[in-house]
């Protein structure tokens, strides 16, 4: 269904919205400014990655080579993080009621459109070292995401959807509504940042000597993704079924592909393989006798299965079986300045104590838009959000949100959902229930304004 050569942007086009990207400092975020770079950020990612897709030229890439902006990206990235945890915090204690809730929404996914656009660049050699000194940043931003998949493996098994109470009579205020969108973004986001760091493992050699220094014996990155082996957050069962969270959606997997190894359990071994066979990563990784036996139980996931759908590890499983006889030669001691990240502690150290004073500035100002600010944004979201567009730029029919088959119905509301039958509608209704209330609710606040 996609329109041969289909675009979002034109060379040309793609080279202006890249030249005109530059960093907001945290009380812009949402601001007028602001909301026109996220538009354009948002087109440059879809180009990205259509033209990763389609294997055509990908100038999107070379544009931020050229002009130096990944490290802009980075900032911007560890900015909204820091503005999710403090600012949209603050609202919540606040108990902030706004007018229309889809500007706000707009800066949670602002994070999302980020890193998948940080993926769809870093995949190549030149893009990571373009981030320069900044790859350390988004190296301790990788490790915060997995750290919380960790975790909330250990705490919580349910997908953040399945905690919405359809029958509560109790109504939920917007910000609440915010919430649940923000915790599913969350683990989707989360999920994103395991390509990101394989890509950097795959290109760690061209770094500063920090990063791996840092992803090594600080983060102790090895022993994190054998968590993440043992126990994978993106995979649950629900009524006795197996299912796998694959292309941002929980997928139910028919039983006789239960041992097939999805794209994302794929880089959990790729960045493994990189960190714990690749000769500099050996002499720098210092093997305690924790680290070894924790590896070492990599050996049972290593099957005949797993061995035939990714080769290359027969190598890593005869490295292990080599190191549970043998003692590892000590890791070499070298002087290392080390480089530390500087973004996100530069901060919280600048807004530490004033992220109530600025939420409340900002509840007054960008997120309580007039009647001509909500036209115009209105307008904006309605072009860069062109569903008809989007579907023309679909490599592949679109899928039913809850079987996966090929879909030829919409849900007629928010215009974002695809199902192939009313039954799998109906079925998804509980859990799509909060998107769709959302983006329906925010565009019909926005039609009332304009025929007001």
């Amino acid at each position: 269904m996609a329109t041969e050569g289909a675009q979002v942007l034109l060379s040309v086009e793609a080279e202006g919205y890249v030249q005109s990207l530059e960093r907001f400092e945290l009380p812009e975020i949402g601001s007028y400014r602001w909301s026109k770079q996220h538009e354009y950020i948002e087109k440059l990612n879809m180009q990205a990655v259509v033209s990763a897709a389609a294997q055509e030229d990908e100038f999107v890439k070379e544009y931020f080579i050229t002009y130096e902006k990944i490290p802009t990206l980075i900032y911007e990235l560890i900015t909204t993080e820091v503005w999710k945890d403090k600012i949209f915090q603050a609202f919540v204690d606040m108990d902030f009621q706004p007018k229309i809730t889809f500007p706000i929404y707009m800066v949670l996914y602002h994070e999302a459109t980020l890193i998948n656009l940080l993926e769809t660049l870093l995949f190549h050699r030149e893009a990571c070292e373009s981030a320069e000194d900044s790859i350390l940043d988004l190296l301790d931003y990788c490790y915060r995401k997995l750290t919380s998949l960790v975790a909330r493996k250990d705490e919580d098994d349910d997908d953040p959807n399945d905690q919405v109470d359809v029958t509560s009579a109790a109504p939920s205020s917007p910000l609440d509504e915010l919430e649940k969108q923000n915790a599913v973004l969350d683990f989707d986001i989360n999920i994103k940042t395991v390509s990101v760091l394989r890509y950097i493992t795959d290109h760690i050699s061209s770094m500063p000597l920090s990063v791996m220094t840092r992803m090594l014996n600080t983060h102790d990155i090895p022993i994190l993704l054998v968590e993440l082996i043992e126990s994978p957050p993106w995979s649950r069962r629900r009524k006795g079924k197996l299912q796998k969270y694959i292309d941002s959606k929980w997928q139910e997997i028919d039983h006789r592909d239960t041992f097939k190894l999805t794209k994302l359990e794929g880089q959990v071994w790729l960045a493994l393989f990189q960190l714990l066979m690749s000769p500099d990563c050996q002499q720098k990784y210092d093997l305690s006798s924790y680290r070894k036996n924790t590896i070492l139980k990599l050996r049972s996931y290593l099957t005949e299965v797993t061995l035939d759908q990714l080769p290359i590890l027969a190598e890593m499983q005869r490295y292990l079986e080599h190191l549970s006889i043998m003692d590892p030669p000590p890791a070499k001691k070298d002087l290392v300045l080390e480089q530390v990240p500087e973004i996100r502690d530069s901060i919280l150290k600048k807004y530490a104590g004033k992220w109530s004073k600025i939420a409340k500035k900002q509840s007054k100002t960008h997120f309580n838009p007039n009647k001509t600010d909500l036209k115009d944004q209105a307008k904006r979201w309605a072009d860069t959000y062109n569903f008809d567009v989007l579907e023309g730029l679909l490599t592949d029919p679109p899928k039913c949100a809850v079987c996966g088959e090929p879909a030829t119905k919409r849900c007629s509301r928010c215009q974002n959902e695809w199902y192939c039958r009313r039954e799998c509608q109906v079925t998804h209704w509980p859990k799509h229930k909060t998107a769709c209330n959302l983006l329906h609710d925010s565009l019909q606040k926005v039609k009332e304004e304009q025929t007001s």
